[in-house]
């Protein structure tokens, strides 16, 4: 079993990121002179996935033009959130309707996704084939995060995602999800993390801990420490 197809999620206004996000949509800030959408895609195209999926919404057609510019080696389908922006479970919900891969990668472009993360996602996408899953979300102990400020978002213990009082664990924004897990859900706004919350108390919802300083787009005091690395 492999996976095929991946999906990005660009629609955001990337607010905390202004006055950069008031002309440019932030999939597309650049660091060391290449944006954060090509490294994602970069990463994507190591995997040896074929297909990619983008949602858009803010500035949606410098997207456009930047993936019609760029010689991607993927296919890349561009896929428009619609007349209202989606959140992140409305808009992979959209995406998911444009293919018929029952098993999906999903990326936010919040992280500095380079092809060093390559390995482990593919030993993610193994324990989710090999234990059967329906989504598993690649995690990152905070210590090594290089924002500081970024508090956890889970726990986790063998592998088994749970929340508690103490959050040592930040979603990295990577998560293979079955679609069947939407299958109920219709294309509105909505947050990924209501699915996320029923496979908790199901105890269903599982991680795969990446040992891989963690570096973030959160806002503008942090874009600027970023580029002095």
């Amino acid at each position: 079993m492999k996976i095929n197809t991946a999906l990005i999620l660009c629609a955001g206004f990337g607010k905390r990121l202004n006055p950069l996000t008031l002309d440019t949509p932030k999939p597309l800030i650049e660091l060391n002179n290449i944006s954060v959408l090509e490294t994602c895609i970069n990463l994507i195209e190591s995997l040896n996935i074929k297909e990619i999926f983008i949602n858009t919404f803010y500035l949606k057609d410098q997207i456009r033009t930047f993936i019609n510019k760029k010689n991607f080696k993927s296919k890349i389908s561009i896929i428009e959130d619609g007349k209202n922006i989606l959140d992140t479970g409305g808009g992979i919900k959209n995406m998911l309707n444009h293919t018929k891969e029952e098993d999906i990668l999903i990326f936010n472009t919040d992280t500095i996704w380079k092809k060093n993360y390559s390995k482990e996602i593919i030993e993610m996408e193994k324990l989710y084939f090999s234990k059967q899953l329906k989504n598993i979300l690649l995690l990152v102990n905070k210590d090594l995060s290089f924002d500081k400020n970024l508090i956890g978002d889970f726990d986790l213990q063998n592998n088994l995602i749970i929340k508690n009082n103490n959050k040592k664990f930040i979603y990295t924004g990577c998560q293979i999800l079955n679609k069947k897990l939407l299958s109920d859900y219709k294309v509105e706004n909505f947050s990924i993390s209501k699915i996320w919350n029923v496979l908790i108390e199901k105890k269903e919802l599982y991680g795969y801990e990446t040992n891989n300083e963690f570096y973030h787009l959160t806002d503008l005091e942090t874009f600027k420490k970023l580029q002095d690395l």
